[in-house]
Formats: C-alpha cells, sequence, structure tokens
C-alpha cells in the first residue's frame, strides 16, 4: 500500500484519548470514521484487519466441521414472535432496531436463533442429518444505551454467530465442548490470552453459557479464575439469587483462592435446549418416525472487539507519551513500512515491489513533502510490526530495521530482506 493512496490525516499524539489511545489514534487518521455514536465506517488497515481475523476463525470452524451460511439482516417480526421474543427485544430490553412499512414489521437482526432455527428445520428433516453447526459471519445492530469504548461496544459490529442442532441434551453437551475447544484454539492463534467463564444466560434462554474473555485493562467485566484448575467465573454472578447453579457449572471449588482480573467479553456460547425448537414448533424425526425438538447451542464472536482488542493491548509509549501501537506481526496486514529519502525512492520502490510480489504485503511511504523524520513517526500510528529504514545514511545494501514495539533495530542486507519476511 501507498501511503500517498491512503489519504492519511496529519495527527497530534498529545491530546490522544488515554483510555482507548490505538481506536483514537485510528479515527483521527480517518481509519475509522464516527456518523454518529456507536457507528463507524472502517479504512483499509482495519478492514484488512477484519479479513485476517475471518481467516483464522474460518479456518477453525471449517476443520471442526462446521458449516457455513449466510442468514438475513432484515428479519420479519413474523418468525420473532413465534418464539415470543418479539417483545422483549422491542419493549422489555429494547434492543432491536425495528421498521414498520406497507409490506410489514421488520427488525435488524441482533442475532440469528429464529432465522436458524427456520433454517436448520428446512434442511435438517431426519435424525440421520444430525448433528450440524451452521454459522456464518455478518453484521449486527444493537440500540446501546450508551455506546462507548469505540470498538467495544459499538450499534453496529461485525460478529460470528453460529448454530447447533442435536438429537438430545448428551449431544448438544458434546457439542458445547467441542465448540469450547474451537474458540480456545482460535483465540490462541489470535495470540489473545483467554479466561473462560461461567455466566447468565440473559434474553438468549436456556440453562447453561460461557463467555471468553480477555484480559485488558480497558475491561467493562471483573473475572474470578483459578489458574492452576482453569476454571473461571464472571464476578456478577456471585449477587444473583442463584448463585451456587452458576458456581457448581464452573467446577470452583474454592472461591478464595481466585484471582481477579479486569476483562472483556470477546466471545459468548450458550446451550439453548429446545427452547426455540418447541416456541417455534420446529422439529425433526427420529428413528420412529415421530416429531422430536432439536436441541440447539448458540455461539458468538466479536470481530469488532477482538480487533479493538489487539490494537489496545499493543500500545507503544515513549515514557508516559503514547507513541502508537505495533500489532503482532502473525495479525498485522502489512508486514513493513518502508520510508526512505528522496535520493533512495528508486531502490525504495524495488524493494517494495519486491516484497509485494513475494506476497509480503508491506507499506511505502511515498510522500514527496514530509521528511523521513515525519515519515518514521507516522510508522507507529498504523501499527505495522517493523520499520525499514533507507535515509541519507543508506549505503545502498545495508538496511536499517526497527522493530517497532520494542524499538530494537538491526541492519539486513537489501539482498537478504525479502528471504527475513518469508521466514
Amino acid at each position: 500500500m501507498k501511503i500517498s493512496q491512503f489519504g492519511m490525516k496529519k495527527i497530534n499524539l498529545s491530546d490522544v484519548d488515554k483510555s482507548y489511545s490505538g481506536q483514537n489514534i485510528l479515527l483521527k487518521l480517518g481509519e475509522l470514521y464516527q456518523f454518529e455514536s456507536g457507528i463507524y465506517a472502517y479504512g483499509n488497515l482495519w478492514t484488512k484487519l477484519e479479513r485476517a481475523v475471518e481467516e483464522i476463525i474460518i479456518d477453525e470452524l471449517d476443520k471442526a466441521g462446521c458449516v457455513q451460511v449466510e442468514f438475513p439482516i432484515l428479519q420479519p417480526r413474523s418468525i420473532w414472535d413465534r418464539s415470543n421474543r418479539w417483545e422483549m427485544y422491542t419493549s422489555e430490553n429494547d434492543i432491536m432496531y425495528t421498521m414498520d412499512n406497507n409490506f410489514g414489521e421488520y427488525g435488524l437482526g441482533p442475532t440469528a436463533e429464529e432465522c436458524a432455527t427456520v433454517f436448520g428445520s428446512n434442511r435438517l428433516l431426519s435424525y440421520k442429518n444430525l448433528p450440524v453447526v451452521y454459522y456464518q459471519i455478518n453484521q449486527k445492530f444493537r440500540k446501546e444505551i450508551r455506546a462507548r469504548g469505540y470498538l467495544f461496544r459499538p450499534r453496529t459490529f461485525i460478529m460470528m454467530d453460529a448454530y447447533s442442532f442435536d438429537l438430545d441434551e448428551e449431544g448438544m453437551q458434546k457439542t458445547y465442548e467441542k465448540m469450547h475447544d474451537v474458540y480456545m484454539k482460535i483465540f490462541k492463534r489470535l495470540g489473545i490470552n483467554i479466561i473462560p467463564t461461567v455466566s447468565d444466560n440473559g434474553t438468549m434462554g436456556g440453562n447453561q453459557s460461557e463467555e471468553f474473555q480477555a484480559i485488558t485493562a480497558l475491561g467493562e467485566d471483573i473475572v474470578l479464575y483459578d489458574e492452576n484448575e482453569k476454571v473461571g467465573i464472571n464476578k456478577e454472578v456471585l449477587d444473583f439469587e442463584d448463585r451456587d447453579k452458576y458456581i457448581e457449572q464452573s467446577g470452583i471449588k474454592d472461591i478464595s483462592k481466585l484471582k481477579e482480573y479486569q476483562a472483556t467479553e470477546l466471545g459468548n456460547n450458550f446451550q439453548l435446549g429446545t427452547k426455540y425448537s418447541e416456541s417455534m414448533k420446529l422439529f425433526y424425526k427420529d428413528k420412529e418416525g415421530k416429531d422430536k425438538p432439536f436441541y440447539m447451542g448458540c455461539y458468538g464472536i466479536g470481530l469488532g472487539r477482538i480487533i479493538a482488542c489487539l490494537i489496545e493491548n499493543n500500545i507503544i509509549k515513549d515514557g508516559e507519551k503514547i507513541k502508537g501501537f505495533s500489532l503482532p506481526v502473525h495479525m498485522a496486514p502489512y508486514k513493513v513500512q518502508i520510508v526512505y529519502s528522496e535520493e533512495n525512492k528508486e531502490v525504495a520502490t524495488k524493494l517494495y515491489n519486491d516484497l509485494e510480489e513475494k506476497g509480503i504485503h508491506a507499506i511505502i511511504d511515498d510522500r514527496e513533502k514530509n521528511s523521513i523524520g515525519e515519515k518514521i513517526k507516522d510508522c507507529y500510528v498504523l501499527g505495522t510490526p517493523y520499520l525499514a529504514i533507507m535515509g541519507r545514511k543508506f549505503d545502498g545494501e545495508n538496511v536499517e530495521v526497527e522493530v517497532t514495539s520494542t524499538g530494537e533495530k538491526k541492519v539486513v542486507k537489501l539482498s537478504d530482506f525479502t528471504s527475513l519476511f518469508q521466514k
């Protein structure tokens, strides 16, 4: 990517939001554009990072035998009435955006249990078709009373949501455990430290749910975790009247041994039981040809929150001053940023083209009126993990390379440059 095509705005880092520095930098750059509170457009860097997250999620779900589909974002009231959730989502909790016209009443999907149940029952006619897990990645809409934290709590966001169909409760439990393992693999590949915790089912219904909490100082939740036993619980459920149920589900034996962490929820899994198949009267045929309700589960991962977490957890500071952020190299859409003085333009451009031809995506700062010092400074606000400097001291052969997260520098021969990044 050429900076001249990026449309990069000049920003002042001295007044960056200290709570959400990384996302605020992107907002100042124009990489995030806020139309209204909680409603954003995304620039090139965010969109590329989103694709990288998607690829990992899709790869792990596909390896687990899940089936990718796509449900409508615009959902008719009729299917929500069948599950008895229309009033819950539009009146009691006021979560869903709705519209009413001469075609009828509709909602912009905050989730898709109703769509998934109707879709699944139309295809999964027999016990022979089960079990199955359908998943999609698309936009969701929720009426957040107070949107905050940029992409930690917006009003529109991209989410992976999956829906499982099983013969019975035992099968549902097995799928639930399988999806737990899939999620842990996903977050490990993303490089995010996750604490799985027992939580409340809320408006989803069902008997059991699990949150996947990322440790971050920006988190709104407090989780309690036993590092030895690898069991955790959301602290809020300890205030519930039925707290003992949650403690039992978590497998915690001694609450006094739990350590407290500040965290934010990146994913959530629910055992739904027969709540939707029975309320919507959608069934499959068992071996005797009798109608039986599906045992279902639902599973969600917020892509925007993942990206926000990756950015905010990798802030670069110079003392107390915010310098920028540096993305983990395995997630960064652009691995290296090339800056050069004007006399080295030709060799820098050739290096950039060589990298791109070998599938190593890079950024080249081709702005003519900016000094090399300004170009170096701007590297840190794009999250690029490596910086290649070809300034006036460049001898035509040896390139100074900096690891932006640590400031560590080394010299790499131009002839070895692409092989360094291929490794």
